[in-house]
């Protein structure tokens, strides 16, 4: 019951005036009566800048409501309307007392106001009671100077108010009760790390809670955070973490601490957020930001200011949220330090000094992109959040009785997720706050189902803020609109008018929203509003999204995307929306539908398709490439779904290497990949490289089998960390590949890694690289080795390794049966091993060796490489590595080059070498070896057996010592050497590569290899040593120790002539060598002469080579083949060359002298030299300018040389005498062949053994320049010549002039061959000359004239006169003004037998004043024209042309298609009686055809040929042909083919043929005619008795047609060739002619091909075969036969038969074989094609042989391998064979390998086709070792077989006669042969 006092003040309170009522009134002040604490929570909570706690107010309770009432009500309408719904809402309001309140004060709206606001919402951050924040503005004018001690004073007050106000402000709050969130707080300390890359602290980097010198986990003072080694300058302080780590709590309790006095080094901390700073627009100086935005001084701020810059070391300025910056500043500061500027730019002048100089700078922020003006030596600390022993802190602070605490943890525990989750205190906090009020209503266990995301944590801790019973969805909504609508404006900070009344009663009475005080410019402040985490704005948002009808599918989707996280420091700030993805993704699981569906009030139908939609969207961008940091945030939104199938989706379509590089991962980020990763089938290899990570990371990674390879390579990674990765590496099962470079890890880091390794024995690799590792570390690592047996390489480069521990790793080498291979080179340490089952079974598959024990033994003995370099190495270590390497394994390699032995220790290693057992290298170079030295390592080495090189040069400090295996281990790898020549065509590891050696090589074709074992045969290589004639004798000394010294490199030496003489003295002591190099050791001619001799004295010397300027001195012998069968280096492919055990050759001896000053004296002392040379020689001569007088010289010598068998003089300037010097060598000296020279650079002489026959000479003098005045000095020396076949004056000036020089002078010279003028300017004029040389040149049989672009000139002769010449003009363009001469010329050339014009411009003009002009006294001519024209002018006109021939014709051919006309003259003309009288007969006609068909009657009286192909027969052509046809009394040969005749044309023309009695030839194929058509010209045959040949193929031939053909056929008796075929006769035909076909006594050809005779009409043909006694070609192809018809044509097979051709005729393989039986043996077989035919198995062998066959034809018939061997094998017995084609079968490998042998036996074999087979690499090389036997054959095809096109290209390249090209290139025959 109130006093009346108190009734008094309330009706005389304004707001009782408001109210209206005094019984409203009074309701109101009696029921907040009941709760003042809630009342001032309120009234604090809407009036955070208001004094609550001032002295004036009443004592009296209710009196204290009234008045904070009346500070509500004069805020305005809009507060009040707020207040009064949380009254509604929050407290026990009576229905009658509420329905009132709401109706007058419930309702109302409120003006909204636009601020600029940062992102993220904080604690509470209003004025503590007392402390009054003034409003006026404190300005920048200049400070009035104070006294000190006032100054003192002023700021001793304003350093107390500060920490006063801190104190107030930070203070731990004990929260009331009736709050939502009223739960114990307890500050957690979380993980901190400090950045290496900085480096700012004095005390040892790592992780820590507040102290940088502790370790991980240690509870230090927090002071220590500020521990730097900034003495000067700014102290600047960058704290990263991600959203939820507590950043902001971690400010705030550094102001607590400092107010309770224990950061005692700071004297003020100012603590700024970036949210509330953002709102300021304008600019501002630094008091007005100390002391208008945070706490103004009481008085004197210019003085306080003063001394705050005094003392700016002591002052600690802290802001919050720095990535929450909205206003970017330029990194260019223009203005003054002290001039206004923006919050950021005034942050920027702090860090950088140019403010408060010295003072300390703390700023926090989300990792990524930070802003510009941020020093780059600012200090980086990273914030982990919370591990295990913190969450369970966390939690025993949260839960007060010790049951709760354990049943809280018990389900944390037992859901890994949720733990995992924990790791972020936000997200901690949250998880307990909904297992508080679930676990007293549910079983244990629980969580998992109800807790099992983030997004349903947040969904549960909605529901268990919300009344029991009840969900406001409205309300949720409305907070769901308000946070998108923030988000996607960038606004975290909301005013009262951007939020209903009702949305704010509802966030604060949930504890959902907090509001502060927001000061927007010096004396502005208002109040804002801002959700209590952004976390939590994000997940209001997604529920809007979700839930809202608003909100489409497409919008919803378009929410779903992926941020990276790799950002520029230059660019804008970060985004809001970092989890609205994963919130959408959490709220599209299933679980969270029925929760959806009750806040939109639709059906879980509806709620679904949303859902579907999220789910959708994700699976999308899985299908993406995404980078490191898109895939974790993608991994974070599909474990959000709780969806299986995406989950499974995503894992799938990760790529097999995915990398992390360079960016911040959290323990929450690596537990939602494993959890994506579990999903997933295929093995992943995880690289974590730069990436800043949280110590207890790999804890996430337990228990992921799918990851295979992992590699973590940062300097962040401590022992924390190690001691992490050891915990779970046990549990990764499918690990074989471990990576940690790059760390900080010490011994205590790495006894963990140690205790794990051996849990882990299925790792391949490991690598400890650049962790600093001392020797300890190393040599503990190295002893896990026997524990990991399948371990192959463990990487411990860049760590501190001292000698003795190197040496104690040899040690272990040596040891461990499992090290194979040891490498070190300065900071690279490397172990390769290789699991003992791998060494066991290295040769099992070899039969040979399986068969032996001992050598099975020696197959399984552990080989060892180590490599020791620039590794400090002296002679007393190298005494103790000896000592251990003679108690090891066999060592394959052993590199100790780059260290310190010097003379003595590279003695003792090369003494040491036999007993080391080294299959290879030893290499000790870089080692200060000295020329005394390198004596004493000669000695050394110089009863090794196994020794196959040394090289020293003291120049390049190289010494290495090769080794060829042991005698006894020859035999054992003597097989594998076979395939060694494979290696440079046969790719490591593929089929080919693994074909079986017996495969691939038959016994015929393997190498040769002795039976006993090689000798050793040492490669000496002392070069670049200083080595001069004083060495040489002790060195000649300590060489003849050596056994079997072949190869001896003494170049880069200073021997001298002197020196090389001396040699040339003691070489015969050194035995048989194979080559010796005395290059670039200063000789000269005199020391070359000193070498020649040495042909006489060293019968092992066949090559010596000598360049004067390169200084390139060789002496070689023959071992060229056996050294390359050693280097297992692919053979080259010379044509004709011989190779291996394929036969002996004989090579010659050779000269070779590069590059000198050839002077007479010298040539004429070099060649008596080589005059005592014995065998064949051949010398080859080369310098830069060639004197006549010294060419002279060396002509003359060359008589007295008599076993000379080439000369070659290439790279010089000759004279342009020298030809005619040359031309003279003919006479000069008779063996020489072959004189060739080429532009007067190039000269090559051939000469003759004194075994070889007398033949003809050849001269080729081509590009010399030679002019008419050479041309009858030439032809003078040339005659002197008794028989020159060939004389090539090519490309030179001869011209019109000197080739009518040459023509007048041909005949003196004695060519027998050919004469080549081509390219030498010539015209039309030559052209006519030639034509008129032919009468006085007897002996010339063809020449050809092109001048156009080939510029050809040809003139072919023969030993005899020949009667019979042709003559061949291309090109010529002849005008009207040549026609008289060429008509004379021809006329007087009488052998002339053929003249053929091409493309001449011979016109038709022309052409009829040629034939009209053209007469002789008697013979034939044969005249072909190719002109455009002819194509075009009609059979009509070009007969009319003919007409005009002044002889006889008796051949006329005509092809329009191919341009040309034909005709045969015969002089002198003669009249045939006959065609006289017809002629006569058409007098009376007057008409031109009547006057063309007379004079055609005339001039083709004696015709015997008439051919036309190709053309188009019009009725007036086909009339003058009937009319002709009935004259020609003489025509034997009739064509008409390819061609088109009208029907009445063709009626004429049959006419015409009917009187053609005595026709032998009739070809009418190819025709377009119809079936009346070939009814109508087949009926030309009758009365044909003298026919021979008969071609009717590509004929409609009807049954009429056919019958009467058969019939007209009966009476052919003298027919020998009949061509039907593609006629389509089929069976009914076949009979026919089967019954005709044995009254043709005289047939030797029949052609029925594609005419679809079954077999039924195939019987009947082969039953009368036999009767066809002289049949010699028979073609049945394309007919469906069968066997049946095969078998009876085997029975009675013809004997003359020379061609069988049954392609695609269905034969099976019974068919076949009968046929090569029949066909084996056979005299007379020619050509055999069965292509097309399945043969399989069936496919034909002879025994006997076919002695004259050419062809055989077995295209696509399926053969294989198998049925190969006995095909090639017949391919022997057939000496005539020159095309096989092979093409489109199955042949491999071995059908290569049989063809190959048998290819050297196949002299007259020319081409080989094997496209579209399966032949590999392997195959070609065979084939290609095959023609290197001199095989004649031109090409094999190998076209699309399974060969690589580099290794055909390379192959090509040795071998061009292996075509792998898809047409078909052929080699061209040279020209003229």
């Amino acid at each position: 019951m109130m006093n009346q006092e108190a009734r008094a003040g309330l009706h005389m309170d304004p707001i009782s005036l408001q109210l209206g009522t005094e019984n409203l009134c009074g309701c109101l002040v009696r029921l907040l009566s009941k709760d003042p604490e809630w009342l001032s929570a309120k009234v604090k909570f809407f009036l955070p800048n208001v004094d609550l706690g001032s002295g004036d107010q009443s004592p009296d309770p209710t009196q204290r409501i009234i008045q904070q009432l009346s500070k509500l009500h004069t805020q305005g309408q809009s507060t009040w309307q707020e207040f009064i719904h949380c009254v509604c809402m929050e407290l026990d309001v009576p229905l009658d007392l509420e329905v009132p309140l709401l109706s007058t004060w419930g309702h109302g709206d409120g003006s909204p106001r636009q601020l600029e606001v940062g992102e993220e919402s904080r604690a509470d951050s209003q004025l503590h009671p007392g402390l009054k924040r003034p409003h006026q503005s404190c300005g920048s004018s200049p400070r009035p100077k104070q006294c000190k001690k006032q100054q003192q004073e002023l700021a001793k007050r304003y350093l107390q108010l500060l920490r006063t106000y801190a104190r107030q402000r930070y203070a731990d709050r004990t929260p009331r009760p009736g709050q939502p969130l009223a739960f114990p707080q307890a500050y957690i300390p979380p993980i901190l790390q400090w950045s290496r890359a900085s480096a700012p602290f004095d005390t040892q980097e790592g992780a820590i809670t507040g102290d940088p010198k502790a370790e991980d986990g240690t509870d230090v003072n927090i002071r220590d955070l500020f521990n730097t080694k900034a003495n000067r300058g700014p102290r600047v302080t960058v704290l990263l973490g991600k959203a939820g780590m507590g950043k902001t709590t971690l400010a705030h309790r550094l102001c607590q601490k400092w107010a309770d006095g224990q950061l005692d080094r700071f004297q003020a901390l100012f603590l700024f957020e970036f949210r509330q700073l953002n709102v300021i627009t304008g600019f501002l100086t630094l008091p007005q930001l100390l002391f208008d935005l945070y706490l103004r001084p009481e008085a004197g701020p210019e003085a306080v200011f003063q001394y705050l810059e005094e003392n700016a070391n002591g002052i600690l300025l802290i802001f919050d949220g720095l990535d929450e910056v909205f206003h970017p500043c330029s990194s260019k500061e223009t203005a003054g330090p002290e001039d206004p500027a923006s919050a950021l730019t005034l942050f920027s002048r702090l860090c950088h000094g140019t403010l408060l100089p010295g003072c300390w700078v703390m700023a926090t922020s989300r990792p990524g992109k930070l802003p510009a003006c941020l020093p780059t030596a600012a200090a980086t600390v990273h914030m982990w959040g919370f591990d295990g022993p913190r969450v369970e802190e966390y939690v025993s602070h949260f839960f007060s009785d010790q049951p709760s605490q354990e049943a809280a943890l018990a389900e944390l525990r037992a859901n890994r997720r949720l733990w995992s989750m924990c790791a972020v205190p936000a997200l901690c906090r949250v998880a307990c706050l909904c297992l508080y009020h679930l676990l007293p209503g549910s079983s244990p266990g629980q969580s998992a189902a109800l807790l099992p995301t983030m997004t349903q944590n947040y969904v549960q801790m909605v529901l268990t803020l919300s009344p029991p019973g009840f969900l406001p969805a409205e309300s949720l909504l409305g907070l769901g609109e308000v946070a998108l609508r923030g988000l996607e404006t960038g606004k975290v900070i909301f005013s009262a008018g951007d939020i209903p009344p009702p949305v704010v009663a509802f966030g604060a009475a949930l504890g959902l929203m907090t509001s502060f005080c927001v000061c927007t410019g010096p004396g502005h402040q208002e109040t804002g509003y801002a959700f209590t985490h952004l976390s939590l704005q994000e997940f209001f948002a997604a529920l809007h999204l979700m839930a809202s009808p608003q909100v489409d599918k497409d919008t919803l989707s378009q929410h779903v995307t992926l941020t990276s996280r790799w950002v520029q420091r230059t660019k804008a700030r970060l985004g809001l929306l970092d989890h609205l993805p994963t919130f959408l993704a959490g709220l599209a699981s299933c679980a969270c539908r029925p929760f959806l569906s009750l806040l939109a009030q639709r059906d879980e139908a509806w709620v679904g398709t949303k859902q579907a939609a999220v789910v959708q969207a994700l699976r999308k961008l899985a299908t993406r490439r995404l980078t490191g940091p898109k895939v974790v945030e993608l991994c974070h939104c599909v474990g959000e779904t709780q969806v299986p199938e995406l989950a499974g989706f995503t894992a799938q379509s990760l790529p097999h290497q995915m990398p992390f590089h360079n960016f911040l991962l959290t323990y929450a980020d690596l537990a939602a990949l494993t959890n994506i990763l579990g999903h997933r089938d295929a093995p992943i290899h995880l690289d974590f490289e730069g990436c800043p990570l949280e110590p207890r990371c790999p804890e996430a990674l337990a228990g992921c089998g799918q990851v295979e390879n992992l590699s973590f390579k940062s300097r962040k990674c401590g022992d924390a960390f190690a001691e992490a990765l050891s915990r779970c590496l046990p549990t990764m099962g499918s690990l074989k590949k471990l990576g940690l470079a790059g760390s900080k890890i010490t011994a205590q880091g790495i006894s963990h890694l140690l205790q794990a390794l051996p849990l882990c024995p299925q790792l391949e690799e490991i690598s400890f690289r650049d962790n600093q590792l001392k020797d300890w570390e190393v040599l503990s690592i190295v002893e896990v080795l026997p524990c990991l047996p399948w371990l192959q390489k463990l990487d411990l480069s860049l760590n501190n390794v001292s000698v003795s521990t190197l040496l104690s790793l040899t040690n272990v080498a040596v040891t461990c049966p499992t090290v194979r291979t040891l490498q070190v080179r300065e900071a690279d340490l490397i172990f390769l091993l290789s699991p003992p089952t791998e060494m066991a079974t290295e040769l099992q598959g070899d039969p040979d060796l399986r068969g032996n024990a001992n050598q099975r033994k020696e197959a399984q003995r552990r080989s060892l490489t180590l490599s020791l370099q620039k590794c400090q190495l002296g002679v007393r270590d190298v005494e103790v590595l000896i000592a251990q390497l003679r108690e090891g394994p066999h060592l394959d390699e052993v590199d100790l080059s780059g260290n310190q032995l010097e003379d003595e220790g590279c003695q003792l290693m090369a003494e040491a070498a036999p007993q080391l057992h080294i299959a290879r290298k030893l290499d000790l170079s870089s080692n200060g070896l000295s020329l005394a030295g390198v004596c004493r390592v000669l000695s050394a080495v110089s009863t090794c057996r196994t020794l196959a090189e040394l090289h020293v040069s003291l120049l390049h400090k190289t010494v290495v010592l090769t080794f060829d295996p042991e005698p006894e281990e020859q035999e054992v790898t003597q097989k594998s050497t076979r395939l060694s020549d494979l290696s440079q065509v046969t790719q490591p590891g593929s089929r080919e590569a693994q074909l079986e050696p017996r495969a691939a090589f038959p016994d015929s074709l393997t190498f040769q290899m002795p039976s006993d074992p090689l000798l050793c045969a040492p490669r000496i290589r002392l070069t670049h040593c200083a080595l001069q004639a004083q060495h040489l004798e002790h060195l000649c000394k300590a060489l003849g120790g050596s056994c079997c010294l072949r190869h001896l490199d003494l170049s880069g030496n200073a021997l001298g002539d002197k020196g090389v003489a001396l040699l040339a003295q003691l070489l015969p002591g050194l035995g048989a060598l194979q080559s010796l190099n005395l290059s670039e050791n200063g000789l000269s001619l005199d020391a070359v002469f000193s070498l020649t001799q040495c042909f006489s004295t060293l019968p092992w010397l066949l090559h010596l080579d000598f360049s004067s300027e390169s200084q390139r001195v060789i002496l070689r012998g023959d071992g060229r083949d056996r050294d390359l069968l050693a280097a297992g280096s692919l053979p080259e492919f010379q044509a004709g060359a011989q190779f291996l055990g394929f036969g002996q050759r004989r090579i010659s001896r050779s000269f070779c002298l590069r590059e000198c000053q050839l002077e007479p004296l010298s040539l004429s002392r070099l060649c008596e030299t080589l005059e005592k040379c014995p065998g064949p020689l051949e010398v080859k001569l080369s310098c830069k300018v060639l004197s006549d007088q010294s060419l002279e010289t060396l002509l003359h010598h060359l008589p007295r040389l008599p076993e000379l068998r080439l000369l070659q003089l290439t790279q010089m300037e000759l004279s342009p005498r020298s030809p005619l010097l040359l031309a003279d060598i003919f006479s000069l000296c008779p063996r020489v062949q072959k004189v060739d020279l080429r532009s007067l650079h190039h000269a090559t002489l051939h000469f003759r053994s004194s075994e070889e026959q007398e033949g003809g000479c050849c001269g080729r003098f081509t590009g010399c320049g030679l002019s008419q005045e050479h041309v009858e000095p030439l032809c003078w020396l040339l005659s002197k010549c008794e028989d020159l076949s060939q004389l090539d004056l090519s490309a030179n000036l001869l011209g019109d002039a000197g080739l009518r020089c040459l023509l007048e002078c041909l005949p003196q010279v004695p060519i027998s061959g050919s004469l080549d003028l081509s390219h030498n300017g010539i015209s039309q004029e030559s052209v006519l000359c030639l034509v008129e040389t032919l009468p006085s040149c007897p002996r010339i049989r063809e020449a050809s004239v092109n001048l156009g672009s080939k510029q050809s000139f040809w003139i072919h002769f023969s030993r005899q006169e020949e009667a019979r010449k042709t003559l061949r003009l291309s090109e010529c363009s002849f005008g009207p003004e040549h026609m008289p001469r060429l008509a004379t010329g021809l006329s007087q050339a009488l052998w002339l037998t053929e003249l053929t014009l091409t493309q001449c411009f011979l016109g038709l003009e022309q052409l009829t004043i040629l034939l009209g002009l053209l007469k002789w006294p008697a013979g034939l001519l044969t005249l072909r024209v190719e002109e455009p024209w002819v194509g075009k002018a009609g059979v009509l006109t070009l007969l009319e042309v003919c007409a005009q021939a002044s002889g006889n014709i008796t051949e006329i051919s005509i092809s329009e298609t191919q341009q040309q006309l034909c005709i045969q003259l015969e002089f002198p003309h003669q009249e045939n009686p006959e065609a006289v009288a017809l002629r006569l007969a058409h007098c009376d006609l007057g008409t031109h055809h009547s006057l063309l068909a007379r004079q055609l009657m005339e001039t083709c009286a004696r015709l015997r040929q008439l051919s036309l192909s190709q053309v188009n027969l019009c009725e007036a052509s086909a009339l003058l042909l009937q009319s002709l046809l009935l004259s020609l009394s003489e025509l034997k040969n009739f064509r008409l083919t390819s061609s088109c005749v009208s029907s009445s044309g063709l009626a004429h023309l049959t006419s015409g043929l009917s009187h053609c009695h005595h026709l032998e030839e009739l070809d009418l194929s190819n025709n377009q005619l119809g079936e009346e058509g070939t009814k109508v010209l087949t009926g030309a045959l009758e009365g044909k008795c003298w026919l021979k040949r008969l071609d009717l193929s590509h004929l409609p031939l009807g049954d009429s047609t056919l019958a009467a053909l058969t019939q007209g056929l009966s009476h052919m008796t003298l027919l020998q060739s009949l061509r039907l075929s593609h006629n389509q006769i089929g069976d009914t035909g076949a009979r026919n002619l089967a019954a005709v076909l044995p009254g043709l006594p005289e047939l030797r050809k029949i052609d029925l091909s594609a005419n679809g005779i079954g077999p039924a009409g195939g019987a009947r043909l082969v039953e009368c075969l036999p009767l066809c006694r002289h049949l010699q070609e028979l073609m049945l192809g394309w007919n469906a036969l069968g066997d049946p018809t095969a078998l009876g044509l085997a029975r009675g097979l013809p004997r003359h038969l020379r061609v069988l051709h049954l392609p695609s005729s269905h034969l099976g393989p019974e068919g076949a074989l009968s046929l090569g039986q029949a066909l084996d043996g056979c005299p007379h077989m020619e050509e055999i094609s069965l292509a097309e035919n399945n043969l399989a198995g069936g496919v034909p062998h002879f025994r006997l042989g076919l002695p004259v066959l050419r062809q055989i034809d077995l295209v696509s018939c399926e053969i294989d391998n198998q049925t190969a061997k006995p095909l090639t094998a017949s391919f022997v017995l057939c000496p005539a064979l020159e095309e096989i084609m092979l093409s489109w079968n199955l042949l491999g490998d071995e059908a290569a390998a049989e063809l190959a042998r048998v290819l050297p036996r196949m002299g007259r074999l020319k081409r080989m086709d094997l496209e579209k087979n399966r032949i590999t690499a392997s195959g070609a090389w065979l084939l290609a070792e095959g023609l290197a036997q001199g095989s004649g054959i031109q090409v094999i095809r190998l076209w699309n077989n399974p060969i690589p096109p580099d290794t055909a290209q390379r192959l090509q390249s040795q071998e061009p006669r292996l075509d792998f090209a898809f047409f078909d290139h052929q080699p061209q025959v040279p020209h003229g042969t």
